[in-house]
């Protein structure tokens, strides 16, 4: 910029520049107009943002410089006064006439606002110059004529700038300005280089096939001085920056606030990028077009296409439905057979278990049933022969969904947990039931046979005694049962029998019967309810694997029983709802899962570990974050890998990096992008089913040592190889106590 030159050299010079004339000459680049005498042109470039770029950048930003002070008058005030455009316009022609430049208004727009600059650095420049003293300040006398610059300001017009620089108004705001810049927070230190151009050197020297680079980047290279280093502040910002740009979408980007107006916290002026100069727009940036408010006529339009729209849709649905019909595997079945078999299901809410007959006949899950008139599945009619079911527990990993749902694009049965699915009817089996299989199917064992070994062994002691109980009933069902006198050394499960024989005298003992267990606000940081279901206590009494009911539940105990009025522990451990962060709503909603984690993580300034049991599908483990040292303890009971789990580790590595750009903290650059993951030598569980029992012994056990930091090797007063069925069996009576105690269930 010949004016930003000239302020540099020129504002050195003494105050009477009468006496002593200036030693440099007036740029009016002379070798220009010779080559254009000649028809010699020179050609320009352009970069993938639309701004000048090469080796004739500078000399055109120069020469755009000269054409301002022999065409626009010093008292223009407004470069936007439409009394300029003839004097544009002759700017514009006098440029094509030595520079290979488009012409196009895109170029004509950047080549004018670039005018625009240079004549308010003319007229700066002037100001500093001859009517301002050393310090800066407007001088009193009436300054001379700057017989220098003759050629470009008549005395008439010099006059008149003068009048309008002296203005009150103007020296208040030119005191402002020169305030607000006289000490910037992060100093700009590449001269006249420009962003265009140093993204330009950047590129040639490293040699990329990129074609621009992050505006950080380049905001970070232009505050480097002439000896390499970056300032600490300067850094923390770039590394902010890195940070928030995993977690923000392009859009997000573009519709409210860059990454780096983001990480600097303050606003951003419409028209232009921060971090990349002169010319680059969001529009050019992101290449999408501005947008607008539509009109009536055009609202009108969309409404009546999106009506079209709506009627094809719904005559694709009808014969889509048509043809699953004709299709399915229930063919055979009539339509009154179906509705005969559904009829079968008792009305509302039931617990059931879901069967698969390909490749093999087999239980595969369990869950509860919703037969109910009209029931919709993610707003869709339900197909013939199906009903609507909500998946709990998945007892087989690789079992594929019967119909794929096409809404959250799930084909596995474990990536449905905690949503709704449709099953067919001949497949569903209310929890009383006991499935036949039929004749016409391939041989395979049942996963319900299957576990009978594994229970047999469970209950192996005490379970004389369960059974005496279960099957002789008291006359007198409202009084709880009188346990027999155990054999020596033998474990009675005392709360389970008396917490079973209450089930069977109650309400519960029906399919479909729920209570219901609220959870306060602190627990999970919202309340909610959590329902129990007869399945979920069949679960306990015949140690299957467990739903996240029962986790809730049991999370509910150790608030109760031990953080309740307890500041200390409340105060320094807190829990994560499996039902709001778990592998299904990773992967349909990880942004929502993302926002809930990082709004957790924000309930508290002090330092919290948070305890989440994680379902990764058919598997329970436990994960203890500490947010503010950013390290997660790791505690899988079947030795299993973080790695194993990439959707869940890349969920809390993202959520603990939004946590700490929302608190604004700062982290050493050698740890900016690394979160501590710590794997815990744990108990290991020995069969397929003790995950979630396991999951809920380590709360337990982290919470009695009271202790931010889990060792690696375990808590030594809890360090085993295995858990025994005592510990466990320990764990289940405290539940069953609790329910007792609680009166879920009452006769």
């Amino acid at each position: 910029m010949a004016s930003d030159q000239e302020n540099s050299q020129d504002a050195n010079a003494p105050d009477d520049t009468s006496e002593k004339e200036i030693t440099r000459g007036i740029t009016i680049m002379k070798s220009i107009i010779r080559d254009r005498d000649k028809a010699v042109t020179y050609n320009v470039n352009w970069n993938a943002d639309n701004q000048l770029i090469g080796s004739n950048a500078a000399k055109l930003a120069s020469y755009i410089g000269t054409l301002v002070r022999m065409h626009i008058p010093i008292t223009a005030t407004r470069w936007s006064n439409k009394e300029l455009g003839s004097a544009k316009d002759k700017i514009w022609t006098e440029i094509l006439r030595s520079f290979n430049i488009e012409d196009t208004t895109i170029r004509k727009k950047y080549i004018l606002q670039l005018a625009g600059k240079r004549h308010r650095g003319w007229r700066t420049f002037l100001t500093n110059k001859y009517l301002k003293d050393k310090e800066i300040f407007f001088v009193e006398y009436d300054p001379e004529y700057p017989v220098k610059y003759a050629i470009f300001i008549t005395e008439e017009e010099w006059v008149a700038f003068v009048a309008q620089r002296r203005d009150e108004n103007f020296k208040k705001v030119s005191a402002t300005n020169r305030e607000r810049a006289s000490n910037p927070t992060y100093a700009y230190k590449k001269g006249r280089l420009g962003y265009a151009r140093l993204e330009e050197k950047i590129l040639d020297e490293t040699k990329s096939d990129a074609t621009s680079l992050p505006p950080h980047v380049l905001w970070k290279e232009a505050r480097v001085g002439k000896d390499g280093t970056v300032r600490d502040d300067v850094q923390h910002i770039y590394d902010e920056c890195e940070t928030l740009s995993q977690s923000i979408s392009t859009a997000e980007d573009q519709e409210n606030r860059s990454v780096l107006s983001r990480a600097l916290n303050v606003l951003e002026y419409p028209g232009r990028v921060r971090g990349k100069g002169h010319g680059c727009t969001p529009t050019s940036l992101y290449k999408n077009p501005r947008r607008r408010n539509p009109s009536n006529q055009e609202v009108m339009e969309t409404l009546q296409a999106l009506q079209a729209q709506v009627l094809q849709l719904q005559k694709d649905n009808e014969r889509y439905r048509c043809m699953e019909k004709c299709s399915s595997q229930l063919k055979e079945t009539s339509e009154k057979a179906s509705i005969d078999c559904q009829n079968k299901f008792p009305e509302g809410i039931s617990s059931c278990q879901l069967y698969l007959s390909s490749p093999t006949y087999r239980l595969v899950g369990k869950g509860k049933v919703h037969n109910t008139s009209g029931d919709l599945l993610h707003h869709r009619p339900l197909l013939d022969g199906h009903l609507k079911v909500s998946v709990d527990v998945v007892l087989d990993k690789d079992a594929l969904l019967p119909i794929p749902d096409i809404v959250s694009e799930t084909t596995l049965l474990r990536d449905a947990i905690g949503s709704f699915v449709a099953w067919p009817l001949d497949l569903i089996f209310i929890d009383d039931e006991t499935p036949t299989k039929p004749a016409s199917k391939d041989k395979g064992i049942l996963r319900h046979n299957e576990s009978v070994a594994s229970q047999k062994e469970v209950f192996a002691q005490g379970s004389q005694q369960l059974s005496q109980k279960i099957g002789s009933r008291q006359k007198n069902k409202r009084d709880l049962p009188v346990t027999s006198l155990p054999k020596k050394g033998a474990f009675v499960p005392r709360y389970q029998i008396s917490l079973e024989t209450l089930v069977d005298s109650s309400d519960m003992a029906t399919a479909g019967a729920i209570r219901l267990l609220d959870m306060e606000e602190d627990i999970f940081g919202y309340s909610c309810t959590e329902t129990i279901g007869k399945e979920d206590l069949e679960h306990i009494f015949r140690h299957q694997e467990l739903g996240v009911g029962v986790i809730h539940t049991y999370i509910r105990f150790l608030y109760d029983n031990f953080m309740r009025g307890n500041d200390q522990l409340s105060n320094r451990f807190r829990f994560v709802s499996s039902s709001l962060v778990n592998k299904a709503l990773i992967c349909r909603e990880p942004d929502s899962c993302r926002e809930y984690l990082v709004k957790r993580f924000m309930a508290s300034s002090t330092n919290n570990l948070y305890l989440w049991p994680y379902n990764s599908g058919c598997h329970w483990l436990l994960l203890a974050i500490d947010p503010l040292k950013e390290v997660v303890y790791f505690l899988n009971s079947i030795d299993g890998e973080w790695t194993n789990y990439p959707d869940m580790k890349q969920l809390v590595d993202t959520s603990i990096k939004v946590f700490r750009s929302q608190r604004q903290a700062r982290v050493p650059r050698t740890k900016s992008s690394n979160i501590t993951w710590i794997k815990v030598q744990c108990p290991l569980q020995r069969n397929g089913i003790d995950c979630g029992y396991f999951v809920m012994r380590f709360m337990r056990e982290i919470i009695n040592m009271n202790q931010i930091e889990i060792p690696i090797t375990y808590f030594d007063e809890y360090k085993c190889a295995h858990y025994t069925r005592l510990q466990l069996e320990q764990i289940k009576e405290e539940l069953c106590q609790y329910f007792i105690v609680k009166r879920l269930i009452s006769i």
